[in-house]
């Protein structure tokens, strides 16, 4: 929700870099020979058919494009999930925050225009962009923006890559959690084809949806693709707001291009538009002082998330867009050369009710504190590759990367207070924010025997950032008006990389065994009243052990993976109060290691007509020896981060507590059936569960201050009958309607998950 951190108990304005970014990207070869499974699309009638492969009961075989190369999932060595576009719609996955209900360790927490996503208890907890993203998203080989402008839907998608761990080689610095690289689906050459959807279910949810692909000559096609979605909020909001908060009108484009004159030359360029209007997000607060600010007595707000009461004006809205292109020549020897390009631009705002209310609270002013932002962001990257010929013993990549992004600030964003006597009524940001990513990467593959292999894979990457920001301020009992003024920079180095053992053990099993490293940029806190200079935070480093086994089993009917990890996780990146200056709010590093650890296991089924998958984890995490004070509560004195003391009022021990967002324990598990009706119609019944253990939102772990986001328990169901070219689906998610709190943001604010929905669909391919 915040771009660069801002608020009034902090006035912290802080800067970091992203690290390089890269994404997958398919070879030439590789596209013309891909797999079934790779070449799906998100087409609800194919959805719901039974296979009609040789081998009906055979699963087909998953892709996964995380080294740059078209592998078998069953045959890599990486901690990954695949969706296809079929699993999508199976699943009812839709945007990138319904993932966690499908995948094992992972956990998406929705805050406004940004989301906080993590992977084993890594990834991002602070809502700013002062700090980094630890699983970055990519668009067919084209990191996106990193934490915002991910509202984006999941349409004629081809496959989403979830991977799970640091991905410091070919990923870069954003990705010491994981990544996840998306597929949209490509023209193709075969014929004029397509489908359309589409959707009413309640809340008034209307959602168009179809694709169409248009071969314009043996060598050139095009493929047309859209979403739009109108919705009415799911909250129920009362107050002297104004606006619609949780309103959705969205809308989505796509056209791509292919050109392929011969069996060398491969031109790929898609353009995407994206238009998503949701009215601003009805938050309430995650707790109440019911005592004074010197004698607080807290108490969380345990009332219906989805009821809310507020007094501001309220809106919310981006729009985004993106143009790749990837352009690949193949050597008659195999060798590649590619290049993926990318644009992005996008805007953003919104304006919220900061305090979550439209009254007051013992002990509290009246509740009219209002935010709003408005951001532009600008993206230019560029990728090369040389990719060896997949033949031989010896197989090697070598690459080069660079990244141009750029956040501007035009004026009007910032936090006002209307209370009266308020320390601070207005804090305002203008300025820019430019960053920029070079990296070079090589991997080198060798088998020592045919089934036992050894890979060694490094990246360097620089990044800069710097801020160019003006701060007006308004403080009236000091009869203040004043400017602060930020022109940093900063820059980081790091070198990360990945040391792989591969064993084919025979046709149907297959072990491995790594050690990967990632980071995640540092960077400065903002300018203060107090004149100190800004303390730099340091990048956050992951080493990550990891060893797995992947097997296929009773004829191919089921596959396995299962896999264990033990993370070394150093300079996690939290903000506490300064120490230094202990009225302002800093982004600090936790000193000591942080220890997680976990086993994580996936199965798929296919026997028949029948379809079964299920994912599990099971995880732990102890934070280093740190103390901090809550920005929260009242505190004196000084807290020193590795010795404390603890006697000190509000110096808090926060040693071996658990990682934020680190589920204990996540299950996912569905099953559906065929049943084959004759005449070319089936019927198929689907129920998916997931359930995703509490976690805490911070590290304070403070339940009096609504820090404990409870346990989710999600059900969702399909029942679908297809007639040839024809599919008629009633369909249902969260059935038991639980009402849960879907993330905290860094205004103290709670935001709600999405409750029971239910309607029909209608799709037909052609």
């Amino acid at each position: 929700m915040l771009f660069l951190r801002l608020s009034v108990s902090s006035l912290a304005l802080c800067s970091t870099a992203a690290f390089a970014q890269v994404g997958p990207a398919e070879s030439p070869s590789a596209t013309q020979a891909k797999p079934a499974a790779a070449q799906s699309t998100q087409n609800p009638v194919d959805a719901a058919q039974p296979s009609t492969d040789a081998s009906p009961d055979a699963n087909d075989d998953i892709v996964v494009t995380a080294e740059r190369r078209s592998t078998s999932l069953q045959r890599t060595g990486v901690a990954a999930s695949v969706l296809t576009g079929e699993d999508l719609v199976q699943k009812s996955v839709n945007t990138v925050e319904q993932l966690q209900f499908a995948t094992p360790s992972l956990t998406v927490n929705t805050s406004g225009q940004s989301n906080s996503f993590n992977i084993r208890g890594i990834g991002k907890s602070e809502i700013t962009t002062s700090v980094g993203v630890g699983v970055i998203t990519y668009r067919d080989g084209v990191a996106t923006f990193p934490g915002y402008f991910q509202t984006e839907p999941y349409y004629d998608i081809s496959s989403v890559e979830v991977l799970r761990g640091p991905q410091g080689t070919f990923a870069g610095g954003n990705a010491t959690g994981g990544a996840v690289f998306i597929t949209e689906t490509n023209p193709s050459f075969d014929k004029i084809g397509g489908f359309a959807t589409a959707q009413y279910g309640n809340y008034n949810d209307v959602k168009l949806q179809g694709a169409v692909n248009v071969p314009l000559s043996d060598t050139l096609a095009i493929r047309l693709a859209t979403n739009h979605e109108w919705r009415d909020t799911f909250s129920k909001v009362s107050g002297p707001y104004t606006g619609n908060p949780g309103d959705l009108r969205a809308h989505s484009g796509r056209a791509s291009l292919l050109w392929q004159p011969d069996s060398h030359l491969r031109v790929l360029v898609k353009g995407d538009y994206n238009n998503i209007e949701y009215g601003g997000f009805p938050a309430s607060p995650s707790y109440s002082n019911l005592g004074t600010a010197a004698a607080p007595r807290y108490v969380p707000n345990r009332s219906d998330p989805l009821v809310v009461s507020l007094n501001a004006p309220l809106a919310g809205r981006d729009e985004f867009a993106r143009v790749s292109g990837n352009i690949s020549y193949t050597f008659d020897s195999g060798l590649t050369i590619r290049s993926i390009t990318g644009w992005q631009q996008g805007t953003t705002s919104e304006k919220i009710d900061a305090d979550g209310t439209s009254r007051g609270n013992p002990g509290v002013s009246v509740g009219n504190d209002t935010f709003e932002d408005h951001a532009n962001e600008y993206i230019w990257s560029q990728e090369v590759n040389i990719i060896s010929p997949d033949r031989g013993r010896f197989n090697w990549l070598v690459g080069g990367y660079w990244q141009y992004d750029s956040y501007t600030f035009p004026p009007g964003n910032g936090y006002v207070l209307l209370t009266p006597n308020s320390l601070v009524t207005s804090l305002r940001i203008v300025g820019t924010n430019p960053r920029t990513a070079l990296a070079g990467f090589a991997q080198v593959g060798y088998k020592l025997t045919d089934n036992l292999e050894v890979t060694l894979g490094g990246r360097y990457s620089r990044t800069t950032t710097r801020n160019n920001i003006l701060v007006p301020l308004t403080i009236p009992v000091l009869n203040l008006n004043t400017t602060l003024v930020q022109n940093d920079f900063t820059a980081n180095k790091r070198f990360n990389g990945k040391a792989a053992i591969n064993w084919t053990i025979d046709q149907n099993n297959f072990f491995y065994a790594f050690v990967a490293t990632g980071s995640k940029a540092g960077g400065l806190n903002g300018s203060n009243l107090f004149g100190v200079a800004p303390r730099a935070f340091d990048p956050e480093d992951v080493t990550d052990y990891e060893i797995g086994v992947k097997s296929t089993l009773l004829g191919g009917r089921l596959r396995t993976q299962i896999g264990g990890y033990y993370n070394r996780y150093k300079n996690f990146q939290v903000t506490i109060v300064d120490p230094t200056i202990p009225s302002f709010n800093s982004i600090f590093n936790v000193p000591e290691v942080t220890k997680l650890y976990g086993v994580e296991a996936s199965a798929q089924g296919k026997f028949g007509n029948l379809q079964l998958d299920a994912n599990t984890s099971v995880s732990n995490s102890e934070l280093g020896t740190f103390y901090a004070f809550d920005p929260r509560t009242p505190h004196t004195g000084a807290c020193n981060a590795v010795t404390g003391p603890a006697t000190t009022t509000g110096c808090i021990d926060l040693g071996g507590r658990r990682q934020p967002y680190a589920p204990r324990f996540t299950l996912s598990v569905g099953a559906q059936y065929a049943f084959d009706l004759g005449s070319d119609a089936t019927l198929t019944p689907r129920v998916d569960f997931a359930h995703i253990a509490q976690v805490w939102g911070t590290l304070f772990q403070r339940s009096d201050l609504g820090d404990n986001l409870g346990e989710r328990n999600i059900l969702n169901a399909q029942l679908t009958f297809v007639k040839g070219q024809v599919s008629v689906s009633g369909y249902g998610t969260n059935l038991t309607d639980q009402h849960y709190v879907g993330s905290l943001t860094s205004l103290r604010l709670r935001l709600p998950g999405a409750p029971r929905q239910y309607g029909i669909r209608v799709s037909t391919k052609f």
